[in-house]
């Protein structure tokens, strides 16, 4: 598959940066962008946290299944939510015309980047922890990734350069 004509999806963990290194990352391929959370926000008109308050983290999971499910589109940088991951029918149907890449942070990056964990609208139970999350979601980002990239560390525009560079050998 021609990245040319791929959609790029990225993937990891809340705080890996998808949404910030997804604008970048469109403008430097002529991409258009979507971030999942943002189309779920608008499609149910109402923040993710109240949706996880009021129906529930798997109601959430369900509506981001839904929300990518609809994308058909070609030519995309997407941010996917992190837990877009526990959907294989999302990823499949992400991966028919695009390329996972998994922005790896590692869990002390996650952390210093994190302020709202509670209050952030994820996708998870009320008793998990930022390390319970990462524990569980870990294996799922890895065994859906066609591509990862270690972005701990590195600045969103160092990311990108990263990303660029492993799409080119994975063409």
């Amino acid at each position: 598959m021609a990245i040319e004509k791929s959609n790029i999806i990225l993937i990891g963990m809340p705080g890996a940066g998808k949404s910030t290194a997804g604008v970048i990352l469109a403008k430097l391929t002529s991409r258009d962008f979507i971030d999942t959370d943002l189309l779920i926000q608008i499609a149910q008109a109402r923040p993710l946290q109240e949706i996880v308050d009021n129906d529930g983290h798997m109601a959430l999971r369900r509506i981001e299944e839904e929300i990518i499910l609809s994308i058909n589109r070609h030519n995309l940088v997407i941010a996917t939510g992190g837990s877009a991951v526990y959907s294989d029918a999302a990823m499949t149907h992400l991966g028919k015309n695009g390329i996972a890449v998994f922005l790896d942070a590692d869990l002390i990056t996650l952390q210093s980047r994190i302020r709202d964990f509670d209050t952030r609208g994820l996708a998870k139970r009320p008793d998990q922890s930022l390390s319970d999350l990462f524990e569980e979601r870990y294996p799922l980002y890895a065994g859906h990734a066609d591509i990862t990239v270690d972005c701990s560390g590195l600045t969103q525009d160092e990311v990108c350069a990263a990303i660029l560079k492993s799409l080119r050998f994975h063409s």
